[in-house]
């Protein structure tokens, strides 16, 4: 029973409003953006920063939908991956995490890289290229909403891959959407 009482100070001290752990589908990113929804509005935010959380959650979560590797382990299949949204002073936090096979990562790692490097400009540029010169197919891969992310937040797209076995890497992203609007 400590656990859950160690959860609850945990997701007090990192300033948690939601977490979600298991399996992702439209519905369940459906439910998660309702509450988050919830959650954001009772707050008293400013419509500016809700709409740029949203959409950010929004790219977050199909990501994971989209682009989580399903993890095999023995006979089980699954595709469990991690969200949270944290809510501090001077920022929101959307953190995302799920599994992803080892040969995908330096593409990813890549195109991530590329967007950090950009600048404003830089960003809205890439995102023009990339409606116009790439067949987004229904699994994406284009990097659209990485670059979405990175412009709606204005900030560096912090990521890590930690090791989880011989294939798999756990893919974590967090994007920050500061609470004050820039000018």
């Amino acid at each position: 029973m400590n656990f859950i009482y160690d959860l609850h100070r945990t997701m007090m001290s990192q300033k948690l409003i939601l977490v979600y752990q298991g399996d992702f589908t439209q519905e369940t990113t459906k439910s998660i953006l309702a509450m988050a929804e919830r959650n954001i509005d009772s707050s008293g935010e400013e419509s500016s920063i809700k709409r740029k959380v949203f959409n950010v959650m929004v790219e977050a979560l199909q990501n994971i939908v989209k682009h989580s590797d399903e993890l095999v382990d023995g006979q089980i299949r699954s595709h469990a991956a991690i969200f949270l949204i944290g809510r501090e002073s001077n920022r929101y936090s959307i953190m995302s995490g799920n599994p992803i096979r080892k040969e995908n990562i330096p593409g990813l790692k890549s195109k991530l890289e590329q967007i950090n490097g950009l600048d404003r400009d830089g960003l809205k540029d890439l995102y023009k290229e990339i409606i116009k010169n790439t067949t987004i197919s229904d699994k994406g891969g284009a990097g659209l909403g990485f670059v979405d992310m990175a412009r709606k937040s204005g900030q560096k797209l912090e990521f890590e891959f930690p090791e989880m076995s011989s294939e798999y890497c756990f893919f974590c992203l967090t994007v920050h959407v500061p609470r004050e609007t820039a000018e």
